[in-house]
């Protein structure tokens, strides 16, 4: 894996005015004698008093978490043996080690101790249809549609039996397995007949030779979206990451940025054993035999929403955004009880998001370890920022009020309750309640400060570093209000920390528009020219497809 310098850091980034506040360490409670409740030879939890400003740090992993947590300032490495304060470790640490350490107040850890809860696969399913009973007896049957956001699925092979009586409603129809333990893509297949999940069958199609030679893995299989929604002929699905500090009382941000991971293939249902068509993980795709690790896979999160703003209009785009909110909330609402919530801990998730044709979000799956390796230098940016914003959330050096709203690219969704764009947590806007959601949006930075680093001032994708410029650009109002009436947008609250939202799609907007009328000549000469345009990310490169299609159009 390609190393890259360590990204910089944003404290002035906070939207507390006291973020530039000196740092300060977080009070100790006095310290636990020495070997009660801690394992022989595991790693210790106590801390004994830091100078100020100092946070020892350990972490199991490499790549951009070592980089960022390295490179803060007032952090240092702690030694093998040494006592820590911050620890960013996987979840085999946790399964052994939580239970037998004993950790200070002050201390903070990367995962919740039962956080499987809502991240393995067969224990998702399961809370999800457990909370939308209770909403349907509680709420109603209305309020209880709310989390029809996940396929049917079932455990195998605990459920072989219901999972028949389902499949034989609609014989031919395509279901997927998936190994609730296991990530990356690995053991997942597609099939349409039951005898390619003979393995999973309960009753007494198996001898007991067969049943005692191995115990079956256990699965989940979920109906297969067979209708994703596609762009230049190939699938994708979204990564977004949400920020949970708390479950009791319920505390969760969501990251601005995130990308959109495509598959390498176009998509097709006549071979369902073709991974690269169907899997869009990024594990899977780089092995494909014409993956371009210099284009990659990946749009960024903004890119998609423009694409998806030009091609249906505002008002789709906010309606589709808004149910992805509602499945962030809805399934962390589906764990709050069952989760242990321990003000030691927080969790940084990755929900794997899947839009259909009629711009519906489903829920795939939910990461409590999301990959946090760099696939290209655009994705380590990406990775850096969004660790760099964790540890400021975490506020290991207790700089925020607890009153803020958004801190660097996080935006605080729920605090024991919907939180508005307004000035209070709850306050209405222009009379009406507007959650605080801007996943995908270009907003101006607040206080942001020139990158120190020359790696992301100069080094990032041309269409990028220009799409971000569009967005963080500073418009007066009469140039937003010519453009919202241009583009045919509501009127925005200047008062939100996002101003512009939309307005930046102008040239966007035309461009993608051409697009689309030069795709309706259905020329595979038209189709290849457009996927080169829509996968290219040098603008020169944009400019000079763009010419070609314009001259082929006119010419044919």
């Amino acid at each position: 894996m390609p190393v890259w310098p360590c990204s910089p850091h944003r404290f002035s980034s906070l939207s507390s005015p006291q973020a530039a506040a000196p740092p300060r360490v977080p009070q100790r409670t006095k310290q636990r004698p020495v070997g009660l409740g801690r394992a022989a030879g595991s790693t210790r939890g106590v801390a004994a008093p830091l100078p100020l400003g100092r946070v020892r740090f350990k972490c199991g992993l490499s790549g951009p978490v070592l980089d960022v947590l390295r490179c803060r300032p007032g952090w240092q490495q702690a030694r093998n043996e040494e006592e820590w304060d911050f620890l960013w470790c996987d979840v085999s640490w946790l399964r052994e080690n939580f239970d037998h350490v004993y950790l200070e107040e002050h201390v903070r850890i990367c995962h919740f101790r039962n956080h499987y809860e809502l991240s393995r696969k067969n224990y998702l399913v399961k809370n999800l249809k457990r909370f939308r009973k209770q909403l349907e007896r509680e709420a109603g049957k209305l309020e209880a549609a709310r989390c029809d956001f996940f396929p049917k699925t079932f455990e195998l092979p605990s459920e072989y039996h219901l999972f028949v009586e389902e499949f034989r409603k609609k014989p031919g129809t395509t279901w997927i397995m998936k190994p609730v333990g296991r990530s990356q893509g690995r053991g997942i297949f597609l099939f349409r007949k039951l005898k390619d999940i003979f393995d999973w069958k309960m009753d007494g199609g198996r001898t007991n030779e067969q049943k005692d030679e191995t115990q079956v893995e256990t699965y989940v299989v979920q109906r297969y979206i067979e209708n994703p929604y596609l762009i230049g002929g190939r699938k994708f699905d979204l990564r977004v990451y949400i920020l949970v500090t708390s479950y009791s009382p319920l505390k969760a941000w969501l990251y601005r940025d995130g990308f959109a991971r495509f598959s390498s293939m176009r998509f097709t249902l006549n071979s369902i054993d073709d991974h690269y068509v169907h899997l869009t993980n990024v594990a899977v795709q780089k092995t494909a035999p014409d993956y371009d690790p210099e284009k990659g896979c990946k749009w960024m999160i903004q890119q998609l929403r423009q694409y998806l703003t030009a091609k249906h209009g505002t008002g789709l785009v906010e309606v589709l955004f808004a149910d992805m909110d509602n499945i962030f909330i809805k399934s962390l609402q589906s764990v709050q009880k069952v989760i242990i919530s321990d003000k030691r801990c927080f969790e940084l998730y990755g929900y794997d998001i899947l839009i259909d044709q009629d711009l519906k979000p489903w829920l795939l799956e939910v990461n409590a370890s999301p990959s946090l390796a760099a696939s290209s230098q655009e994705d380590y940016e990406l990775k850096c920022h969004l660790l760099e914003d964790t540890l400021h959330v975490v506020d290991m050096e207790g700089r925020l009020t607890g009153k803020e709203k958004r801190v660097g690219g996080f935006d605080l969704i729920w605090n024991d309750g919907p939180v508005s764009r307004g000035g209070n947590l709850g306050a209405l806007v222009n009379g009406s309640f507007v959650a605080n959601t801007h996943l995908g949006m270009y907003s101006p930075i607040a206080g942001m400060v020139p990158c120190s680093h020359p790696f992301l001032n100069m080094r990032a994708h041309p269409f990028h570093s220009r799409t971000r410029e569009q967005g963080t650009s500073t418009l007066t109002g009469v140039q937003k209000e010519n453009m919202l009436s241009k583009h045919g947008c509501e009127q925005l609250d200047y008062s939100s920390t996002i101003e512009i939202q939309h307005t930046n799609v102008e040239g966007t907007t035309l461009f993608i528009d051409l697009l689309f009328k030069l795709l309706n000549c259905c020329s595979s000469s038209y189709v290849s020219l457009a996927e080169n345009l829509m996968y290219s990310r040098c603008s020169r490169c944009l400019l000079s497809t763009l010419l070609k299609l314009v001259l082929l159009f006119f010419s044919s």
